[in-house]
């Protein structure tokens, strides 16, 4: 008998299209999507889907009706409807439900919860780069990274108490596509872009494409000698400065204080235009890159999209800016040049591994 997958999340788009992109798999017998509210689009053929709300025990029902044997949880996420307080409970206490609902499950196997990079926070103290066993130098004070944090927390002591389930937990750079729906993403599709007056933080990004194929790897399909468990970084090599995202997506920025920024990310919350969390406004003063050595070495996958790349992809599929990119890029490349004749590595360099 294949396998019987529960995804969760699979009213939005990644969990959507994960769960169809399974269903397809030779080794998959059964996929059942649960989620709060049904899918804006109807799911595929072998995928059944379950109106259930993660912060109810009914989920445990599910697993036990449909004799689930992976579990890939989705649905932890920064944006939903209802408020901050409904999504920090929807993320925690969804996630203790579920947990709480897999302990009881005797003929579960494997645990697939996705995580972020957030959970590094970004600070100005902060390592170049982040690998998967550093600490960060203080725990997120609120927000998805926050959530991310305590879910981690709460997965962990599972793992512990069920030594018989393989547990892995992705922690993913932003992710970005020409469907993109993050936090992030929005900003971005912002008219002009408002940003941190003497800061150009690094950023990473993943494809979508890399982000459902590295979820397969580890709910479906470990290599021999390995079973893909532990906690895993996940982003597409090398890094982007915010400047150069702006120049490819023909925007124009303005450097703010941080104090005038955080005035500005208050009324874009308030005009629903994106949601400019207080995390947010810290990626893009500081920035974050992460070490993506355990993926390769356990998974045997390097994304095929590097930063570079998967925010191309992702630009391509935006409205135009108020400026042509390659007016503005010719422009400030030139400048770039002029002010930085000392020479050193080029920014949009992939970062030394």
């Amino acid at each position: 008998m294949g396998k019987v997958v529960l995804v969760t999340g699979v009213a939005r788009h990644l969990g959507a299209r994960f769960a169809a992109e399974i269903a397809r798999h030779r080794d998959v017998d059964r996929v059942v999507g649960v989620d709060v509210r049904p899918p804006r689009e109807e799911l595929p053929p072998g995928v059944a889907f379950a109106r259930v709300d993660l912060r109810r025990p009914a989920v445990a029902r599910v697993i036990a009706e449909h004799g689930v044997d992976t579990v890939v949880h989705l649905s932890v996420s920064a944006m939903g409807s209802g408020g901050r307080a409904v999504v920090k409970e929807t993320n925690v206490i969804g996630t203790m439900q579920l947990l709480g609902a897999c302990q009881k499950a005797d003929g579960l196997r494997r645990l697939v919860v996705k995580s972020t990079t957030g959970v590094y926070g970004s600070a100005p103290r902060d390592p170049a780069v982040f690998g998967e066993r550093m600490q960060p130098k203080q725990l997120p004070p609120g927000g998805f990274a926050r959530d991310a944090a305590e879910v981690e927390g709460y997965v962990r002591g599972f793992a512990r108490r069920r030594p018989d389930v393989a547990v892995s937990v992705l922690r993913f750079a932003n992710i970005v596509g020409p469907a993109g729906d993050t936090p992030l993403c929005a900003y971005f599709a912002l008219p002009v872009l408002p940003t941190v007056l003497g800061h150009d933080p690094r950023l990473q990004f993943v494809h979508e494409d890399d982000a459902i194929e590295v979820l397969r790897l580890a709910a479906l399909e470990a290599r021999r000698g390995t079973t893909n468990t532990g906690t895993f970084n996940v982003a597409g090599e090398g890094v982007l400065l915010l400047s150069q995202c702006a120049r490819r997506l023909g925007r124009p920025t303005v450097p703010l204080l941080g104090p005038a920024l955080g005035l500005v990310a208050g009324l874009v919350r308030q005009t629903r235009l994106a949601d400019f969390s207080p995390e947010q406004l810290q990626l893009l003063t500081h920035g974050r890159v992460v070490d993506t050595t355990q993926l390769r070495e356990t998974f045997g996958y390097r994304p095929r999209y590097t930063t570079s790349e998967a925010f191309a992809d992702f630009a391509a599929a935006q409205r135009a800016g108020l400026l042509p990119p390659e007016r503005l890029t010719a422009v400030t490349d030139r400048l770039a040049g002029l002010l930085g004749q000392g020479g050193g590595r080029h920014p949009e360099e992939p970062m030394p591994r």
